[in-house]
Order: structure tokens, then sequence, then C-alpha cells
């Protein structure tokens, strides 16, 4: 690895200091890096090009937000967990040295996970984009109110619903909000999307899972406000009649791992309380 991205939260007090830190290890070995915070996303974008890995201080949040600025250079992740959960990090601010200093040595393996991409039609004509790593979700707005929607799958209409709101999750998302709403936990390796239903009103209320290359389009009809976030980033307002088209991302995310390839299990059974924790 010749050049070694640093980026962190600038909102966790913790996580510059860190980033210094790392910056001047890998110096003592020799190694290249830059740092940026999370929200810097032109400078982030300007080193991107020719960085081997990007370090991410931070909660799952800040690696959702890495996830965008690193897919389009196919650049692993490697997360610190600054957070409270740290489902999607490596490793902890007490023990980065050691599993950092395994990646360095070539002692990992990259795991690519499915990203989404979705894009927000009006009229016909294609207002904005977005990219996910856990989830695109198309939903009610401040009034507590159903939003009627259309989900059509490849062109073939699926099913109606009236509900608070459907998710389209990826196998990242699958552990997050989809679990929560009582969608089925999907490994990693999958590339599956699965779609919940939010408290669905006399319509299907079961999660619905498609292939990797299924092309989904939400339609929504309401008289009241609807919205639309990509992985709980800033809600975007909807029409009546306006389109969600969500398919694969062209690119993977990819993560620099050090632990074994069953780590998914240990921390997902960790996160439920079913096993101690290491």
């Amino acid at each position: 690895m010749n050049r070694i991205g640093i980026v962190y939260q600038s909102k966790k007090p913790a996580a510059e200091p860190v980033a210094v830190e790392i910056g001047a290890w890998l110096a003592e070995r020799g190694i290249e890096s830059w740092t940026s915070s999370t929200w810097d996303e032109d400078n982030a974008n300007g080193n991107m090009g020719d960085t081997s890995l990007l370090v991410v201080l931070g909660g799952d949040g800040s690696i959702l937000h890495a996830a965008r600025l690193a897919i389009s250079h196919s650049v692993p992740l490697f997360g610190i967990n600054m957070g409270r959960v740290g489902f999607l990090s490596e490793a902890q601010p007490h023990n980065w040295p050691e599993r950092l200093g395994k990646a360095l040595d070539g002692d990992y393996w990259v795991e690519n996970r499915l990203m989404l991409h979705a894009a927000l039609e009006r009229n016909g004509r294609v207002l904005q984009t977005f990219t996910a790593l856990n989830d695109v979700v198309v939903g009610r707005g401040k009034h507590v109110r159903i939003v009627r929607m259309e989900l059509c799958v490849d062109g073939d209409l699926v099913t109606h619903y009236s509900a608070d709101a459907l998710i389209v999750a990826t196998p990242t998302g699958s552990t997050a909000y989809s679990m929560a709403a009582g969608g089925p936990m999907l490994p990693p390796q999958l590339m599956n999307f699965v779609i919940t239903p939010v408290a669905a009103h006399l319509s299907l209320n079961r999660s619905l899972v498609f292939h990797e290359t299924a092309e989904i389009s939400i339609q929504v009809h309401m008289d009241h406000e609807a919205i639309l976030t990509a992985d709980g980033q800033d809600a975007i307002t909807l029409q009546d009649g306006d389109k969600v088209l969500i398919k694969k991302h062209a690119n993977y995310c990819c993560f620099a791992r050090v632990e074994s390839s069953g780590y998914f299990y240990r921390r997902l059974m960790r996160r439920l309380g079913f096993s101690r924790k290491m």
C-alpha cells in the first residue's frame, strides 16, 4: 500500500487526534497519507485517485458516508469504530495498530458489498440521483398519514402498498432499519435486495427479496407530504406521481477485512445480545 487516506467524523472530538496519530504512525513506516474530515468531500475526492486504503474514524454512519466517496475509485475501507455500534468497523481505538498493521502487511481479504443506485423521476425526467450502502426509503413526511405506493419490478406490477414507508435494503442494510421493521437478515455475501414495508395497512406486510439485477420502481400516490432518503441522508420531498427507480450500483463497496469470513455472524449475535462481547 503506497498511500493511505484517513477520514474522520469531525463531530466526534476524539476522532481527529486519532487521525493525527495514525498519520504519524504511517509516516514512521514510510507510508504516505492524507487526512480529511468526512464532510470535506472536495478534499477527500481530490485525494482518492491514487489511494490504496481509506481508514474511516467514526461510527457506522461515517462508513456509509465514506462508502459514497470511495465507490467510484474502488478503494477498500478500513473502519475504526469511534461510535456506539461499529457493526461495519474492523478495529477499535485500543487495537487499531495491530489490525491496521495486519492490513498493511497484506494479511487481509477484500469483501465486496452491493450498493444501490436510485433516481428520482418526475414527469419522465430524472431530477436527482442517489447512492446508498444501507437502504433507500420512501415514506411519509411529518404528517402521520399513510402513503400509497405502487411497486413494479422489471417493468411488471408486483403489488400496491398503503404504509408508512417502503424500505429497499441491501444485505448490509438488512440488519438496520429493515430488520427493525421485521425484515430478514441477509449475510453480506448475498447480492440481493430486500423490500420491507413499514406499518402496512390492508396490504402486503411481508418482506420481498429480489435478485441483484432487478430494476425496482416505486411510484407514490398521496395528497400530503412524502419523502425519499438514501442511507438516512437529507430527505427529499416527493410529489404525487413521482417515481423512485432503484437498481444495483455499477460498483461494489469494498472493505479490507482482517477477521475471518465468519465475523458477520459473531458480530450480529453480539449486537443482538445472544453472545458474550469479545
